[in-house]
């Protein structure tokens, strides 16, 4: 499988933005898939991640309440909804698939397509 996210851009705090993370396979379906973001001399940091049928999902206390992950099997694509955006949400955002989901340890995830930059101003 192939991953490739984008939506990302230049908005104010308190704004909305929602990032899609495309696929492309067959086996798209049999993968949870899992959103992280990075800025530059920081670690890889977990996001959030969704299942294989969107029944479950995982969130980082960071953005919980504030972010919604779904996914829709037929289109291949996953959705981030981030919401009430925050200068600390600036970011360089990526998904990944896992076999296992959905889950926060980064190790599980593989086929991380390239990302998308965030920029949320105060």
């Amino acid at each position: 499988v192939q991953l490739q996210a984008c939506g990302g851009g230049l908005v104010q705090a308190g704004d909305s933005l929602k990032l899609s993370c495309a696929a492309s396979g067959s086996t798209f379906s049999n993968y949870a898939v899992g959103w992280i973001r990075q800025t530059p001399g920081k670690d890889r940091e977990f996001v959030a991640a969704v299942n294989w049928n969107g029944a479950n999902t995982k969130y980082a206390e960071s953005v919980k309440g504030r972010f919604t992950i779904s996914r829709d099997n037929v289109k291949k694509i996953v959705y981030l909804q981030m919401n009430s955006l925050k200068p600390e949400d600036t970011a360089v955002y990526s998904c990944g698939a896992s076999p296992k989901g959905p889950t926060s340890d980064l190790l599980w995830y593989s086929f991380w397509g390239p990302g998308t930059l965030v920029t949320v101003s105060s």
